[in-house]
């Protein structure tokens, strides 16, 4: 009996361990075909390695106006943006661009810079401190020739610096007198070219209106107080340097100009507050019917019809003083590049930033762009589809190619932006122009 039961015993213990054996291959099956499963892993590696060799751009782009985000960020490029268009037609580079106010990008980039945090490409319009500085690469290193040879040769030398160009032209826009047509042919005056004959005209026009309508319009304000710094100091043979280049703030020329303008305040020929009514303000007393005459830049059209105005308006040359030469007003603003020592591959780095300028310039994305907020083109190749677009664009060209520019490739630029802007603000609360200049003329050297 004994042994019947050991005998027993024995076979189920082999039954169990069969079934066990049974039971164990269905576990082991996922381990047999691990390689299978873990092929998404096996080629992370691959997928991943040309993030490792990604290049990407911080850029700072200022905002011109209410379409700059939409256009850069948003759909406002026909549904789709320029970020995303440019990152799909360049791979390997990724843009982390941020539109920044006017009101706000020194500070910000300022800021930035402090923290060694500048941006690789930056759209502002100084640039001379940071060349001097030692902060930007030359054009030189970054700008493919054929992009290079498309700027126009005058906007390029506004960024020249000890013979080396250290930004290249973003857009411009040109200033000029826009004045109520109907206004004054009811009047019945001729478009002023002349300071006297700019005086008379407002005079006719406060004796028409009852003094209901600003003749005149000036913004001496912190936004534009420099431009009419130079719309009469360069209407009047002055300006902001001499012959030679060097400072003369203080110059008769400039001291009897200021005192002109300042005259046109007091005797009523003007908004009754310019040195806090920007030229928005101007804009909108324009628009409104409420302004006869200011000197605007060419997106002013535009401007107009977005509130809803309905002038007739025109454009003419900037008064000038009797007997004196009429000097347009350009404004250019830049797009410069930021040295960055830490990046691995500086020539990649260099080879990116041009990709982005030579997509940027691209007329088939530009012209959207300078048309969009009623700018300027900066390259030649862009004019011909500028033109075809809107006929007017010609004729602002042609006033571009007589202007003066800001002397923003001196490193004092910003001290003397701000001086004459004091200056002429001072001014118009009772303070001596000479001295207010000369004051400046003195911290200058």
């Amino acid at each position: 009996m004994k042994k019947i039961l050991a005998l027993l015993l024995a076979l189920c213990m082999i039954f169990a361990l069969a079934a066990c054996g049974q039971q164990a291959a269905p576990a082991e099956q996922p381990a047999a075909e691990a390689p299978a499963a873990e092929e998404p892993a096996a080629e992370a590696p691959a997928a991943e390695e040309p993030a490792a060799d990604e290049i990407t751009l911080d850029v700072i782009i200022c905002q011109y106006g209410p379409n700059t985000q939409e256009w850069f960020l948003g759909s406002g490029m026909n549904g789709t943006n320029f970020v995303d268009k440019f990152e799909a037609e360049n791979p390997g580079i990724k843009l982390n661009l941020e539109v920044v106010s006017w009101n706000d990008v020194y500070t910000v980039v300022d800021t930035r810079i402090a923290a060694g945090n500048a941006p690789d490409i930056l759209n502002i319009d100084v640039f001379a401190n940071y060349a001097t500085d030692g902060l930007l690469l030359p054009v030189s290193e970054y700008c493919p020739e054929e992009l290079y040879n498309d700027f126009f040769p005058s906007f390029i030398a506004q960024s020249v610096i000890d013979d080396t160009v250290w930004a290249v032209p973003d857009l411009a826009s040109a200033r000029a007198m826009f004045y109520n047509v109907d206004m004054l042919n009811e009047v019945g005056v001729e478009v002023p070219t002349t300071w006297s004959e700019l005086e008379d005209v407002s005079q006719a026009i406060i004796d028409f209106y009852n003094g209901e309508v600003y003749p005149w319009g000036i913004d001496m304000t912190t936004d534009e107080g420099q431009a009419a710094f130079a719309y009469y100091t360069w209407g009047n043979g002055g300006g902001f340097v001499d012959a030679d280049g060097n400072w003369a703030v203080n110059s008769p020329e400039n001291v009897e100009a200021i005192k002109f303008a300042v005259d046109l305040v007091n005797k009523g020929f003007t908004n009754p507050n310019p040195a806090t009514q920007t030229r928005y303000d101007l804009q909108d007393m324009f628009a409104a019917g409420k302004m006869a005459m200011l000197i605007a830049p060419n997106q002013l059209p535009t401007y107009v019809a977005d509130k809803g105005g309905t002038i007739n308006m025109a454009t003419a040359n900037i008064p000038a003083a009797d007997g004196k030469t009429s000097s347009s007003v350009g404004v250019m603003d830049r797009i410069m590049a930021f040295k960055d020592d830490s990046a691995p591959d500086q020539a990649a780095r260099n080879e990116a930033i041009g990709k982005f300028l030579t997509f940027f310039y691209n007329p088939e994305n530009y012209v959207g762009w300078v048309s969009m907020e009623g700018f300027l083109p900066a390259v030649n190749s862009a004019v011909e589809a500028l033109v075809a677009a809107d006929p007017s664009f010609e004729a602002w060209l042609d006033v571009l190619g007589g202007c003066q520019f800001y002397p923003t490739a001196k490193a004092e630029w910003d001290q003397v932006k701000q001086g004459v802007i004091a200056a002429e603000q001072a001014a118009l609360t009772g303070a001596d122009v000479q001295a207010e200049l000369d004051a400046l003329q003195a911290q200058l050297g």
